[in-house]
């Protein structure tokens, strides 16, 4: 009985370490021994393309972003540009159509739906051979679309992912700890592209080949995810691209991260398990083992953690490991606790961090449980986000 309790209290710890750790490691290993890929070739005419801004009830925000993407580096005989509104009521379709002239077009639901339900119905309509999705609280500098569809230069990509930078305002309640775990999840992107393809796509800015989305999906699940997925199924590979940049904002306050990462957790799993048939190794070689490691076996310790702990509160009255070990957990639960209805205290690292464990690790259990419920997040609440300019500081060099 002591043997099965500790492995219960040790089970979602381990299973983290072979996700984070062992999985980029025997990746990083792996893209040392493979033959670095050719060069892209930049000669080909650039494709036509659809870009497409999901937006609900952005008045306050949809101009500046509606100039911002008019000012990107692109051929416009080439750019089809389509705002996707869910039946937005605060007066963003009024906006939007006052862009018409510009070449904006509006696409408006008669009721709401979602988001995935509003990209089914612009894939319908597009007219381009690419569909770039922007999310309309991020910011593209005017570089990065073409870097982004030159990607597709090369006929074996059919999902082009860019990278995530996130960023925010200096201030106490900004959630910093997320600019780490962005930067962590965009270079284990480069790994798997370096090895043969991404398992999932960055919803904030990517592109897909038309005829990968001839289907629509249900509106509950995840564009972004399943696009590589797909791809796959088709014969494509799907790839992050490492200077097609997109300036993430960070929202001010954890919680509302908490609300949206059970969101889009709930919405992945789902996702998973509708394509559950990538998973098999057998038919899909590398590519489902990769994708049970960087989905899958991350998001299972967050449904083993009430079990671990529990654990760890068993075995503390019979050994000085398993006494530390609950002590350690109780202090950051406790920690973080603090940090999430305090938020100033996150103004330091020590509650910070702590506070973003206890975030996530609330969030994926909240939508494993959304899961099994059978809650069904159709419609969605876009995540607000402070305004940040694509200033030349907080680009890379």
């Amino acid at each position: 009985m002591l043997a099965l309790t500790a492995s219960l209290a040790a089970a979602p710890f381990l299973i983290a370490i072979y996700a984070y750790a062992i999985y980029p490691a025997v990746l990083w290993c792996a893209t040392r021994m493979s033959r670095p890929p050719a060069p892209a070739q930049f000669g080909r005419p650039l494709p036509s393309i659809t870009l497409t801004v999901p937006v609900y009830n952005a008045g306050a925000s949809i101009e500046a972003t509606l100039d911002g993407i008019i000012s990107l580096d692109y051929p416009r005989d080439r750019l089809e540009l389509l705002v996707l509104s869910d039946a937005s009521t605060d007066g963003t379709d009024e906006i939007v159509r006052r862009f018409a002239d510009r070449g904006v077009e509006l696409l408006r639901a008669p009721e709401r739906k979602g988001k995935t339900a509003g990209e089914n119905a612009a894939f319908a309509v597009a007219r381009g051979d690419i569909i770039v999705n922007v999310d309309a609280t991020v910011v593209v500098p005017p570089h990065s679309l073409q870097r982004l569809v030159r990607a597709f230069d090369d006929p074996s990509v059919g999902v082009a992912s860019g990278r995530d930078i996130s960023t925010g305002l200096r201030n106490i309640e900004t959630n910093g700890a997320e600019s780490g775990y962005v930067g962590y999840e965009m270079w284990l992107r480069d790994l798997e592209t370096k090895a043969g393809s991404i398992v999932g796509a960055s919803g904030c800015f990517y592109g897909v080949r038309r005829e990968i989305h001839q289907r629509p999906l249900p509106r509950e699940l995840s564009w972004d995810f399943a696009s590589p997925l797909v791809a796959k199924q088709l014969g494509y590979r799907s790839v992050s691209v490492n200077d097609a940049v997109c300036i993430v904002p960070r929202t001010h306050h954890i919680q509302s991260e908490v609300r949206r990462k059970i969101r889009t957790m709930a919405r992945g799993i789902r996702t998973l398990f509708y394509l559950r048939t990538m998973m098999n190794p057998f038919r899909y070689g590398a590519f489902a083992l990769m994708l049970l490691s960087h989905k899958l076996v991350r998001w299972l310790p967050y449904l083993l953690a009430p079990v671990s702990f529990f654990a760890l509160a068993v075995l503390a009255p019979q050994s000085r490991i398993g006494l530390a070990l609950f002590v350690l957990t109780s202090t950051v639960l406790a920690t973080g606790i603090a940090g999430i209805c305090f938020p100033r205290l996150t103004r330091y690292a020590a509650v910070r961090v702590p506070a973003f464990l206890v975030a996530v690790t609330a969030a994926g259990g909240l939508a494993w449980l959304d899961v099994f419920r059978g809650v069904r997040m159709a419609t969605w609440e876009p995540t607000t986000r402070p305004e940040v300019s694509s200033s030349p500081a907080i680009l890379p060099g």
